[in-house]
């Protein structure tokens, strides 16, 4: 077993104060948490180095997975990223005077539009997410490449219970 962490001294004090719980839970929840917040630092340095806000990825990384021409209508970029219309109409306008999205009539839908990526929202996105898979994989190099695959379906089994 590897050096204990803060989460050992956590469930030893629970243990001592409380031997009557099965703290199993806790022993997996709280070190979800706490790399959530190493994850988070990460994300957050990757997306500076590259001058957007996490938000701003959110939207970006929604359109560039599309494919070409890179373009989503408002209706499936909230979809895409769970956010209020408002707030979204409020990011592609932000997005838009930035240059990194621009709107266009959508030709299925004459009182629609669509949002597209432009080229420098391209390699703005483009280069974030190259970043964070960088600093992704440096927090996950301790871990042969077999533990990944078993962790990463482990956590996809807890989380099929909550998709959509």
């Amino acid at each position: 077993m590897a050096g204990r962490d803060e989460v050992d001294a956590l469930l030893d004090a629970w243990a001592r104060e409380r031997d009557d719980l099965d703290l199993a839970p806790v022993a997996i929840f709280s070190r979800i948490s706490r790399l959530g917040h190493h994850v988070e630092r990460a994300r957050r340095q990757a997306f500076t180095a590259h001058q957007i806000e996490p938000w701003e990825f959110d939207v970006l990384a929604a359109l560039r997975r599309t494919g070409a021409p890179y373009e989503l209508s408002p209706g499936r970029l909230l979809r895409e990223t769970l956010v209020t219309s408002g707030t979204m109409t409020n990011r592609v306008d932000r997005l838009t005077a930035r240059g990194l999205v621009e709107r266009h009539p959508d030709p299925s839908d004459r009182r629609g539009v669509l949002v597209r990526l432009t080229p420098e929202g391209k390699e703005t996105v483009d280069g974030a997410f190259t970043a964070l898979l960088e600093a992704e994989r440096e927090m996950l190099a301790d871990l042969p490449a077999a533990d990944q695959k078993a962790l990463a379906g482990l956590l996809r089994r807890l989380l099929v219970p909550f998709a959509d």
